[in-house]
């Protein structure tokens, strides 16, 4: 009694998983889960999504904040490591591999199944069927019938039986597997994706010009060690003439182990750092909020005679234009300098947008002129005294924002993607087709009876057997 009732537990659950609905119901739930978590921003900062969720919902902020904190405590905030999306994924896992399990005996023992001669009036009542009458003998006009089923691709065997000849061929039984070849290749990329879950992460780092960094930050400042360390040595905004829109933005990058420089690569978007398994994204830029204090304003001063000097100053500090006695005092700095209707500077954005500086000028301790020097405006550089103060940079105040990825399954992944495209290959471009040839001796002549069917792309197969009865009549033609 109990091993007949276990039993038949087993079987529900079984007949529960092999069914196509489950099948749906699981990928629909995973396709509704994974459009919140498109919308939900992972491990992003909170006021982001509520100003997402209160632009798509007319949501005030805090409702937007409710509504947040609902989500978060259910996952969606986390979604790809929360449990209920990995047992989604397992629950899909499992139903595929029972249908498959389930119903693949039945295609394995087609695949397993020879071709064999058949009846000459089964023959006629085939799907696919066609004949042609050739002048001779059946002996006389096998060989042309094995030429013309190999020249379409097929390999026939022979039976003879009394006075009757048939001929037969199969090809592509193994592409019924095409379907489960697929299944297959899901089952790896999903596997892919659990390892990259649990054992990958995806996180950000602002890191400063001229700074080291060992770890990266993940949602609410988590932080991930790299394993290494990462230096900032550079960062460049260019931005499309006369405009403040960023055209490109580069990071200069140095990767140091065990305290030695062992990689350095310039990065830009779409272009990453790869080491050790994880990948730096370019993915924003800003100012650093403690950087102006200890930036370097670089510039490059040059007298009227040609006598040139490049200098690296501090905001504050004092310099002097070669072979002259005239002095410049660097008196302030704006990141993004612009001018009201009535001329006064004022600062319009916390970017590097129109950075400048504001530098008096003195000769012999009398003041002479001053004014702004913006490193976008080359114009601005030229002295009313002919001599020049070219502003090439202000280093140390910005900070490059990175995207730092590690994923370990994303070979698997590609792996999954790879036999998924020959399985798909063979489920719609390839089907299992078979051939059967006959041969009836007649007056004077041999009618020959061809009948052909496959499992899919039957259009296929119909051309198949017109080339081969075209070969055949144009061999016959050809005897003559």
């Amino acid at each position: 009694m109990t091993e007949k009732k276990n039993k038949n537990i087993f079987d529900a659950i079984w007949d529960i998983f092999a069914s196509v609905k489950t099948a749906v119901v699981i990928f629909a739930l995973i396709s509704l889960s994974s459009i919140v978590g498109t919308i939900i921003e992972q491990q992003a900062d909170p006021e982001k999504n509520i100003k997402v969720l209160s632009k798509m919902f007319g949501l005030s902020h805090d409702a937007g904040h409710s509504v947040l904190g609902v989500l978060d405590k259910l996952g969606f905030t986390d979604m790809y490591h929360s449990w209920w999306f990995l047992m989604f994924l397992l629950l899909f896992a499992a139903n595929l591999i029972i249908c498959s399990l389930d119903r693949l005996p039945r295609v394995w023992k087609l695949v397993q199944e020879k071709i064999r001669p058949v009846p000459a009036d089964y023959i006629e009542k085939m799907s696919v069927k066609s004949s042609v009458t050739l002048k001779g003998k059946p002996a006389g006009i096998k060989e042309k019938i094995v030429a013309a089923m190999t020249s379409i691709g097929f390999r026939p065997l022979e039976s003879a039986e009394g006075q009757a000849v048939q001929f037969y061929a199969e090809h592509g039984n193994y592409t019924r597997l095409g379907v489960y070849i697929v299944h297959l290749s899901i089952l790896i990329i999903l596997a892919g994706a659990i390892l990259g879950i649990f054992l990958g992460y995806n996180a950000f780092l602002n890191l400063p010009e001229g700074e080291t960094s060992s770890v990266a930050y993940q949602d609410r400042g988590v932080e991930v060690p790299l394993g290494f360390e990462l230096r900032c040595d550079n960062f460049e905004v260019e931005y499309y003439p006369n405009t403040e829109t960023p055209k490109t933005y580069k990071s200069w990058l140095t990767v140091l182990k065990n305290g030695k420089e062992v990689m350095s690569k310039p990065i830009v978007v779409n272009d990453p750092l790869k080491f050790e398994g994880v990948t730096f994204y370019q993915s924003s830029f800003g100012l650093h909020p403690d950087g102006l204090g200890k930036g370097v304003v670089i510039v490059k001063a040059s007298s009227k005679d040609g006598k040139a000097e490049q200098l690296n100053l501090k905001v504050g500090d004092k310099f002097s234009i070669p072979g002259t006695a005239v002095e410049g005092h660097v008196r302030d700095f704006s990141p993004a300098l612009s001018f009201d209707e009535n001329g006064k500077a004022f600062t319009f954005a916390e970017q590097m947008v129109n950075p400048a500086i504001f530098v008096d000028f003195s000769d012999k301790g009398v003041q002479k002129y001053s004014g702004w020097l913006l490193k976008r405006f080359p114009k601005t550089w030229d002295l009313p005294d002919g001599n020049r103060v070219e502003f090439l940079d202000l280093w140390g105040v910005q900070y490059t924002g990175m995207q730092v990825r590690k994923d370990p399954g994303v070979v698997i992944v590609y792996l999954g993607c790879i036999i998924m495209a020959v399985g798909l290959y063979m489920t719609f471009f390839m089907s299992h087709r078979r051939v059967w040839v006959s041969l009836a001796e007649e007056k004077n002549s041999v009618k020959v009876i061809i009948g052909a069917s496959a499992n899919r792309n039957r259009a296929t197969l119909e051309r198949r057997v017109e080339k081969l009865v075209t070969l055949l009549q144009a061999e016959q033609k050809g005897g003559k």
